[in-house]
């Protein structure tokens, strides 16, 4: 670009919103925006953001799941036969709230979701452990919906396989998943090192139950034969033909159990207990294994079945992890987090509040100075298979969970540090960056967790149904890498940014948004390299930039807000689309705008106006929407934090742009 286009441009952007701030003078404030209103609105969400911040400095807001995970909290307690009667009442509670009473008569994924047939056998199995009568009103809606629905046989590979340790479907029914897996060579099609983290944390204490045939004590012997349109010992079609590809590896699958009586016992005695060793390994304290629910839970019932005893101290670790998990609401309910995210909620509450140049940052480097100690450094780690010699420097997702950090959340911690030009903070800083440079795919991308993870023909093995065995680098968390040594700016890092800017340019989408793997969906994507390109100084004026904000502007809602439905997992004609707009998904749009230089503009002046317009009483924002998928198709997730601190954030950096205009 030559200087006199830098300099007409730059006179076009100030002369934009001078016109802006006069009219905003003059007739009290486009759409309602006044400073006062800005202000008091700012003040408002960063008093209450404040007084949520722990007494160590940190943030940790409820994270929620779909009703399957409060469902197999109940469903473990009756399986290990330790019953806390008033528990499982409260989590009843809670699972009946979120039936759908009007329409499909059973259980969504996210709120405002379709009928889903693994979560629904899931609760019903619950409430039906509860106490509750089969004939009870809210029993027989959820039945017939299974049942008009091809039964519980439909249901996905995990909850067939909760089935089959309760009796209720035979073996065969089920993925093979013998504790030999332990054993593979690296060569082999299926290694644990080509599967996701998450992956690997469930399938090994998996492994252990289902070579053991675990069998759930079941206390009360309740059973759900009527969930069956087909005698289950008689269905033939628990494994519906997904592609050719799956095919074959179904037929090799269904041998390979035939022959498993043929393997010697040695052999079965060493893999049985490599992965014992493997999960004792892992265990990680009272963050439980990989941090997150179902491995803890896979890993307890599987250190029991191999005879460790109830109160051994590794067991007590279990159940404390476990408990930790439980968020009691009040109104007799409680339900069950999927796991928790305190190093996220901290470093986007910290950036969203170091965007705000008028407060006292105190409370922020409080935050920071709690977020440093718990960097990984030289921790064994899953992730040193493929870097070996790399020096550790991420973070984990969770108060702890060594083995696997997490590459979303050391660029987001690294960005806050940064951020605070805090001279103690630039050897955290330097690791963290040196590491996420080591930890880039060969095709420039980033992924959450692994190097490389995309063995993409194993999500074609009968186990990997839910088509998320892989952990594949992502456009969300490229973009999050890109801009974090972007903003570090050290030389022998702006290779692996360049790679990572082709990476980002060549996955935008044909409408000019970016998938969003970690967040919903195309207008957490789009937000997020948006955000990079600033950071990365990428010209304004790229077809990629003015595509995405193209599309940002075409899909905001009369209101002045965005929202966005999860069912554009399942079809992106739905990007962008919701029947309402939120808090949080106007916040990302609203950034990703002002990142390309929008901020006089209309669309932006709108956005503003709509979260200022929907503040609550206390200061914040909440909506029932769930915010972000686990696992897109199958599994979604609602950050409780999201509508707190990204709203705060958009109103702070709209206040700075617009007081201080950018040259």
């Amino acid at each position: 670009m030559s200087i006199f286009q830098i300099f007409s441009r730059s006179l076009m952007r100030k002369s934009s919103l001078l016109n802006y701030l006069s009219a905003d003078k003059a007739d009290g404030g486009v759409n309602g925006i006044t400073a006062a209103s800005l202000d008091t609105a700012i003040t408002r969400a960063r008093t209450a953001l404040l007084t949520q911040q722990k007494e160590d400095g940190h943030w940790c807001f409820p994270l929620e799941a779909d009703c399957t995970i409060p469902a197999e909290y109940i469903l473990m307690m009756h399986f290990m036969d330790e019953v806390d009667v008033a528990l499982e009442g409260r989590i009843a509670n809670f699972l009946r709230t979120r039936q759908v009473i009007g329409g499909h008569g059973g259980w969504p994924l996210y709120y405002g979701g379709d009928f889903d047939m693994s979560c629904s056998v899931k609760v019903y199995y619950a409430l039906k452990l509860v106490g509750d009568s089969p004939e009870a009103a809210h029993m027989v809606r959820a039945r017939n919906a299974i049942l008009e629905r091809g039964g519980a046989a439909r249901s996905n590979v995990f909850t067939r396989l909760l089935l089959a340790m309760y009796r209720q479907i035979p073996w065969r029914g089920v993925p093979f998943i013998p504790a030999e897996i332990m054993l593979l060579p690296r060569w082999f099609p299926f290694h644990l090192s080509k599967v996701a983290y998450w992956s690997r944390t469930v399938m090994v204490p998996l492994s252990i139950l289902c070579t053991l045939r675990a069998k759930a004590v079941n206390p009360r012997n309740v059973h759900v034969q009527e969930l069956f349109t087909v005698d289950p010992e008689r269905e033939k079609n628990y494994f519906p033909v997904r592609t050719p590809l799956n095919h074959v590896l179904l037929y090799i699958e269904r041998l390979a159990s035939k022959l498993e009586p043929l393997i010697p016992a040695f052999i079965r005695r060493k893999a049985l207990k490599k992965a014992e060793q493997w999960t004792i390994e892992r265990l990680n304290g009272k963050d439980g294994l990989g941090a997150i629910f179902p491995a803890m839970v896979n890993a307890y019932e599987a250190l029991v079945l191999l005879g460790h005893e109830r109160d051994h101290p590794l067991l007590q670790q279990c159940r404390l992890s476990l408990r930790e998990l439980l968020i009691d609401e009040g109104k007799e309910m409680t339900w069950c987090q999927p796991c928790v995210s305190p190093i996220w909620d901290t470093v986007l509450s910290s950036l969203a509040l170091q965007e705000d140049k008028r407060m006292n940052h105190a409370p922020v480097r409080r935050a920071l100075d709690w977020v440093v100690p718990l960097q990984i450094l030289d921790q064994p780690g899953d992730w040193r298979d493929s870097r070996p010699d790399l020096p550790g420097g991420g973070w984990a997702f969770q108060y702890a969970n060594p083995h696997y950090p997490d590459l979303d959340d050391t660029a987001a911690a690294a960005w806050a540090l940064i951020q605070a030009n805090v001279e103690d903070y630039r050897a955290s800083i330097t690791r963290a960056a040196d590491w996420l440079v080591g930890m880039q795919s060969s095709n420039g991308g980033f992924a959450a967790f692994d190097i490389d993870n995309t063995y993409y023909y194993l999500n074609e093995i009968p186990f990997a149904d839910h088509g998320a065995l892989l952990d594949p680098p992502t456009s969300d968390v490229t973009a999050r890498c890109v801009g974090l040594l972007a903003l570090n700016g050290e030389e022998r890092h702006q290779q692996a940014v360049k790679r990572g800017l082709t990476f980002l340019f060549d996955e935008q989408e044909s409408f000019g948004a970016w998938f969003g793997r970690w967040g919903s969906n195309y207008i957490y994507g789009t937000w997020s390299v948006l955000e990079a390109f600033r950071l990365a100084r990428v010209d304004q004026d790229h077809q990629a930039v003015k595509r995405a904000v193209q599309w940002l502007k075409s899909v905001q809602r009369a209101d002045g807000g965005w929202g966005e439905t999860n069912d554009s997992y399942l079809d992106s004609q739905q990007a962008g689309q919701l029947e309402a707009s939120t808090s949080f998904q106007t916040a990302w749009a609203v950034l990703g705008l002002m990142a390309s230089g929008e901020v006089a503009s209309m669309a932006v002046r709108r956005g503003i106006d709509y979260l200022i317009r929907t503040q609550n009483a206390d200061g914040l924002w909440e909506e029932p929407w769930f915010t972000a998928p686990g696992f897109p198709r199958v599994f979604y997730l609602k950050y409780h934090g999201y509508s707190k601190y990204f709203p705060l954030w958009a109103l702070n950096r709209y206040r700075t742009l617009h007081n201080e205009p950018a040259a």
